[in-house]
């Protein structure tokens, strides 16, 4: 395999989003297209709805009428995936899949990287990234799955609290 998988965006009919994602699904099991066809997603969010003074979470689609689909491109897999019933076909010029960028695929947080944190409440941390680079200070918080860390510096003799991302700190030895 000399490239490696891409995110394309597929336009289906509206409504049809997971009709396709599962009828794309199914034909990568039957066809054992694996290696070509990765992961299938619909991208959504949980809404908190108010309706009649009852709250309500209800998942909604990001993006309606798109399915994301990371797979190497061949006519083999070109083909599969546009011949699914409810594929209008890629996003693209004259239907010729563009790939998304790495950052398209960062902003819209398809692919979720684990950050390894070696460091946790209490502990110094060196901020090696940002305009705070260089300073050391102590870690109040940690969020995980926000992709945030609080760590309060000493600035101007003053204690201050600042907002980083989990890969801007790392642990003092």
């Amino acid at each position: 395999m000399p490239e490696d998988a891409k995110w394309y965006v597929v336009h289906t009919y509206s409504g049809y989003e997971n009709k396709v994602a599962s009828n794309l699904e199914k034909t990568v099991e039957n066809r054992q297209l694996h290696d070509l066809i990765q992961e299938i997603r619909v991208p959504t969010e949980t809404v908190t709805e108010i309706k009649d003074n009852k709250r309500r979470d209800v998942e909604r689609k990001i993006f309606p009428g798109y399915v994301l689909v990371k797979m190497l491109l061949t006519d083999e897999s070109w083909y599969v995936v546009r011949n699914i019933r409810g594929c209008t076909g890629f996003v693209g010029p004259s239907s010729k899949p563009i790939p998304l960028t790495d950052e398209e695929v960062a902003k819209l947080g398809v692919e979720q990287k684990e950050i390894e944190v070696s460091y946790s409440v209490g502990d110094s941390v060196h901020i090696i990234d940002g305009p705070l680079e260089g300073f050391v200070g102590t870690v109040e918080e940690v969020d995980v799955d926000k992709n945030r860390v609080r760590v309060t510096v000493s600035m101007f003799g003053r204690e201050t609290p600042v907002e980083l991302e989990l890969d801007q700190a790392e642990a003092m030895e």
